[in-house]
């Protein structure tokens, strides 16, 4: 299990046996990445009920994808949180297709109230709450995934430099907030 307080696997032999069929190894999967996956794909939706359905399509995905992951030596996760980014930016593409963009309406999930499991329940509703969508995908993927920057980075397709630019702006921006709230 990871070091990085997740309890992420990362072994990648949790990958290739679902590769050979193991629903064991995805439930596990499943219970070890599901808050990352849930969170990160909150984060670029903002909509509770599609996020949801973006996660579930995820693991189905790594159910029939399992077979072509490559093993690198380290974390699956980044691999997994990138077939999630795709399908997240497919429901995207489509809703905007449709004309039915997302909008503000009551049945909008409060991204505030989905965190609420986070440790640092203030720093998370800060975060939601004062940061830009990019910015807020950085903070979640390192928080809360605890992926590292150049995981991020690719994951992202931005430059090391960006990720690790936006996400110290975003510090600082949470730093003034808790100052002006003292």
């Amino acid at each position: 299990m990871g070091g990085n307080g997740t309890h992420m696997a990362t072994d990648e032999k949790i990958i290739l046996d679902i590769a050979n069929g193991s629903r064991d190894a995805l439930s596990e999967l499943y219970m070890q990445t599901k808050n990352a996956v849930y969170s990160f794909v909150l984060s670029m939706l903002r909509d509770m009920h599609a996020a949801e359905d973006v996660m579930q399509e995820t693991f189905l995905q790594v159910w029939c994808s399992a077979g072509t992951y490559v093993p690198r030596g380290k974390s699956p996760l980044p691999w997994i949180l990138g077939i999630a980014r795709n399908l997240a930016l497919a429901r995207i593409r489509e809703n905007k297709r449709l004309g039915s963009l997302i909008d503000d309406s009551p049945e909008q999930a409060d991204p505030l109230d989905q965190f609420l499991a986070c440790e640092n329940k203030i720093v998370t509703r800060a975060v939601l709450a004062e940061l830009r969508e990019t910015e807020r995908q950085i903070v979640v993927l390192h928080v809360v995934a605890g992926l590292k920057h150049r995981e991020i980075a690719a994951l992202l397709e931005m430059p090391l430099s960006t990720v690790l630019n936006k996400y110290s702006r975003s510090l600082k921006k949470l730093e003034k907030l808790v100052r002006d709230q003292i």
